[in-house]
């Protein structure tokens, strides 16, 4: 289609105001959230009277409460948002993560950490409903570069998050917590009064508890077509290789180089900065040139390359080389994510965000105790064998797997191949 004079037609504008209200909330959450990572194994030890040894092990079962609740909580929010808006949800979401950090802050007992984080997953639907606004006011053909934007959200909230709260925390160890809530308050009065509704009331369908849970949104999934069920395949099986970088790879590199602390932040403050990078100047660009499918295959085809460096990196240097190819599998989750969209009817794009949330917090659930398993049988005084990498060559495995499962299945829609 042209227009008059011959030309291809512009692509429709994205409204800029919600547009960067959205990335600023999602960019304030993660930045809220990074500022307590520096602390919480201090307040974990000093509320359950443990060594930071015990307090490592309790700390990843509250990062499991967050990720159990989210899992089951997550479709819930995604039907709401259906049913009633994106506004509502978001201003919710935003309301439970304050609360939830000002309980962290005053907490008088260890019990009170996994009540708080629990909460949060129960009301952590920000991201979800965040891409589904996005999906709302952005037109198919520009999703994936909009995706990418709230990539560098989340890559800068890594940068900035942990350094500001590790400085805050040197004042006193709950005064991260505080901040944090104050910034999730000041996002829900400014949505209140700033951000309109991108869900109009005609695009809205009843809330359907039969499709607003854990099964019911999977099935739903399955049932909006099969090529949308095989590229929620490959999102599952890339989101799971992923959880052996979130999961253990401060314990891989303190185990192999010695790193202290400070070693592992440097490391992945780089990660945030080449998360910058791809999201905010490659995504838009690779989208534009090969489309959205072959975007998420370079993407994954990258990812698998960083694993296969990681299982045999040595010395620190091959890390940070793996870092460096590994960066570019941030391509993949917008690309997929736009192909996912524009196969979902707009009355239910809350609903395939919450069904994405959900199977990204089953990958949370599942994959830091595998990966932290298949760790501590290849490393330590009697390992099966001694290759402390083997998490990372299961992480080149799954992401294999959802690298030929996305191969066999180019769109049908030939224009979405690039």
């Amino acid at each position: 289609m042209t227009t008059p004079d011959g030309a291809p037609p512009a692509s429709p504008k994205v409204p800029r105001g919600p547009l960067t209200f959205i990335l600023l909330t999602v960019l304030m959450d993660v930045i809220g959230f990074g500022l307590i990572i520096p602390v919480l194994p201090s307040l974990v030890s000093e509320l359950g009277h443990v060594d930071l040894s015990g307090a490592a092990g309790i700390g990843g079962l509250i990062i499991m409460s967050y990720a159990l609740a989210q899992f089951l909580f997550s479709p819930v929010m995604g039907g709401l948002s259906d049913a009633f808006g994106r506004r509502p949800v978001l201003l919710t979401s935003m309301g439970g993560f304050a609360i939830s950090m000002l309980i962290v802050a005053f907490a008088p007992a260890l019990w009170v950490l996994f009540l708080a984080r629990t909460l949060a997953g129960m009301t952590g639907a920000s991201i979800a409903t965040a891409n589904a606004y996005i999906a709302d006011i952005t037109p198919p053909q520009r999703r994936a570069q909009t995706y990418g934007l709230l990539g560098v959200a989340f890559g800068l909230g890594f940068v900035l998050g942990p350094a500001i709260g590790g400085l805050i925390g040197s004042l006193h160890p709950r005064w991260p917590f505080i901040v944090a809530a104050g910034m999730a308050g000041c996002n829900m009065l400014m949505g209140y009064f700033l951000l309109p509704e991108s869900l109009p009331p005609e695009r809205r369908r009843p809330f359907d508890w039969r499709r607003a849970n854990v099964v019911g949104s999977v099935r739903q999934l399955g049932r909006l077509g099969g090529e949308l069920r095989r590229f929620a395949l490959v999102y599952f099986l890339w989101m799971l290789a992923i959880q052996s970088l979130h999961g253990i790879w401060s314990y891989v590199t303190a185990y192999r180089y010695n790193w202290s602390p400070l070693g592992i932040g440097l490391s992945l403050t780089y990660v945030g900065v080449m998360a910058i990078i791809v999201n905010g100047l490659l995504v838009r660009r690779s989208v534009k040139r090969f489309g959205e499918w072959r975007t998420a295959v370079i993407g994954i085809a990258f990812g698998s390359t960083a694993y296969i460096v990681y299982f045999f990196a040595d010395q620190p240097e091959l890390a940070y080389l793996g870092l460096t190819i590994g960066s570019l599998g941030g391509l993949a989750v917008p690309a997929l994510q736009a192909l996912m969209t524009e196969r979902t009817p707009a009355d239910a794009q809350g609903e395939l965000q919450g069904a994405l949330a959900t199977l990204s917090s089953l990958t949370i659930i599942l994959g830091p105790p595998l990966f932290a398993l298949v760790f501590s049988r290849f490393s330590g005084e009697n390992p099966i064998l001694p290759l402390p990498g083997m998490p990372f060559l299961l992480s080149t495995l799954l992401a294999g797997a959802a690298l030929l499962v996305l191969a066999r299945n180019k769109p049908e829609n030939p224009a979405l191949q690039g």
